[in-house]
């Protein structure tokens, strides 16, 4: 669980009842009673109000609440412009995804910036990626979670094509074309792939170990090496 998650977590827990220990608090998040103790004096600094001590518990002042989601109109601008690129150029899943964080974020939105949101003069016109590439998106992001190995039939610029067990690591927007980024284990080094050039994929029930060198912070710093050799 991310720190804020548990934060906000713990500010409803003390909301819902009247003394909350850090023992108890330890238990139902799975973290340490020191975790708990840090937490506590991070929201007091700053400015929930709660009050009591380790050893004792805590309670929050009565009829406290979050505050409201606070954004400027250039962030709902982005906000928004990054939702309407997400719909035109991902796979289904992904697109359903961001409108569902736009709908999220207006209804906790207070009445004074509801509908600025949909008040944006730039756009991300539906293109849409091809329907086959955007399978193929959903395919990959779903191996990558899993750590699952891919078996690519692939086709290069020239048209010739082959046969490739890859570690997908990650996912490149380039403007125009997605590319993977991955581990070929016929090269034994990184490669990216075109998705609009995969002709098929096969997800392996076998999966890739996290091993040092292979990574995707491996591969970033790679090509990093590759693109800009005097570390410029």
């Amino acid at each position: 669980m991310r720190r804020a998650d548990r934060l906000f977590q713990i500010v409803q827990f003390l909301r819902s009842r009247r003394v909350t220990t850090a023992s108890w608090l330890s238990q139902v998040l799975e973290v340490s009673e020191r975790t708990i103790y840090r937490d506590m004096q991070d929201l007091m600094v700053s400015g929930v109000p709660v009050e009591g001590e380790a050893g004792i518990g805590y309670v929050i002042r009565q009829g406290y609440d979050l505050p409201p989601l606070m954004f400027t109109q250039n962030e709902l601008t982005a906000l928004s412009l990054g939702a309407s690129i997400v719909q035109s150029w991902s796979d289904a899943e992904l697109a359903k995804a961001a409108q569902s964080v736009l709908s999220k974020i207006e209804i906790v939105l207070p009445d004074a910036l509801k509908g600025k949101l949909d008040q944006t003069q730039l756009f991300s016109p539906m293109v849409q990626i091809p329907t086959e590439v955007a399978s193929t998106m959903s395919g990959l992001r779903n191996a990558m979670e899993h750590r699952n190995k891919v078996i690519l039939v692939y086709r290069r610029a020239d048209g010739t094509g082959s046969k490739r067990v890859i570690w997908p690591l990650g996912l490149f927007f380039w403007g125009k074309v997605w590319t993977l980024g991955a581990w070929c284990e016929s090269r034994q080094a990184f490669r990216n792939f075109r998705l609009d050039r995969i002709d098929s994929h096969i997800i392996s029930q076998e999966h890739y170990p996290n091993k040092s060198g292979r990574t995707l912070d491996d591969m970033i710093a790679y090509e990093q090496k590759r693109q800009f050799p005097d570390g410029h």
